[in-house]
């Protein structure tokens, strides 16, 4: 038998829900904001997916940068947002699945705090070498490091601590027992100066900013961290193939605020998704490394919660030190 509680709570739910879909048909021509956290492949991409919504739903559609503290700045004001649908943020997966394991705490819960929308791209890190090192293959830059007295043989990774960049490099010390201490950078293009230069032996960034300078033999690439090769550089093996067994793969994905109404999500993600089939865009993707990953909402969270999984094994197998955020 219904009690007066229970319909209280049910004609309550049923307000929300109706004022939910109120201010979704109010806000159909609002303008949307898209927070990017991080530049070059991760900003362009971004513009692509305001190209794609501008279109598909006849709303304006920015994107505004929003750079420092690893993303953390733009997921903090997508956090603090109203779940009206006008403030989005597209960020990679390391801020949901490694940053929990590397910072002390966090202002924000990777999980609670925001809704899944769409997922759009994954890509893979690469391992480079300048001409302090020399190496032409991934077993040669193993045996130069070992050859080093400790803390001579570094690493570069961008966009520095905590990235996956920082834990492929990791990785490759664990998997190969060979000591290499990791320098930081911020900008890719800076640490890539420094290794074309002789100043920085080893670089392990995003493979996009590494391409022209490896075609024009200024650096060399010596492997890619997925499991397929990429075809900007197909002549580059896995790190697999080149006889170390890590393989890592980062995605991108769409997020709102949390308590999103679902009808507007998946709105939202019916409006992205059509771009990631398109051949022009699949092209423009693969020139920064990226690759598809059209993931529902539901897919890209299940696919985090695997990430944070294996990066809470790694890091702790690292004996990496957890920072203050």
């Amino acid at each position: 038998m219904t009690t007066r509680r229970s319909t209280l709570q049910g004609l309550a739910a049923g307000a929300l829900a109706l004022a939910a879909g109120r201010s979704f048909a109010q806000d159909d021509k609002q303008p949307i904001t898209i927070l990017v956290g991080a530049a070059s492949s991760m900003d362009f991409t971004a513009r692509l997916i305001a190209d794609q919504m501008r279109e598909a739903l006849g709303r304006p559609t920015i994107v505004v940068p929003k750079l420092g503290a690893g993303q953390r700045l733009a997921l903090g004001e997508c956090k603090r947002a109203a779940p009206d649908g006008r403030t989005l943020v597209f960020a990679t997966s390391g801020p949901f699945a490694i940053y929990p394991h590397i910072y002390n705490k966090l202002d924000y819960d990777p999980v609670a705090d925001f809704t899944p929308i769409a997922g759009v791209s994954a890509f893979d890190v690469a391992v480079a070498t300048g001409p302090m090192v020399g190496a032409s293959t991934l077993a040669q830059m193993v045996e130069w490091a070992r050859a080093r007295k400790p803390g001579d043989a570094v690493f570069g990774s961008a966009p520095g601590n905590g990235s996956l960049s920082h834990f492929v490099g990791l990785s490759i010390a664990l998997a190969t027992s060979t000591p290499m201490t990791h320098v930081a950078y911020k900008d890719s293009g800076v640490g890539i100066i420094d290794l074309a230069g002789g100043r920085l032996p080893i670089m392990i960034t995003g493979l996009s900013p590494l391409v022209e300078m490896h075609k024009a033999g200024r650096i060399r690439i010596l492997a890619v961290s997925g499991d397929t090769r990429s075809p900007l550089v197909p002549e580059v093996p896995t790190l697999r193939e080149a006889g170390v067994n890590v393989s890592s793969t980062t995605s991108t994905g769409v997020f709102g605020p949390r308590g999103m109404p679902p009808d507007m999500v998946r709105r939202y993600h019916a409006a992205i998704v059509p771009m990631l089939a398109n051949p022009a865009i699949k092209d423009r993707l693969a020139a920064q490394g990226m690759t598809p990953w059209p993931a529902t909402g539901a897919q890209l969270a299940a696919s985090l919660a695997e990430e944070r999984k294996r990066f809470e094994v790694l890091v702790k197998a690292s004996g990496y030190v957890k920072e203050d955020a």
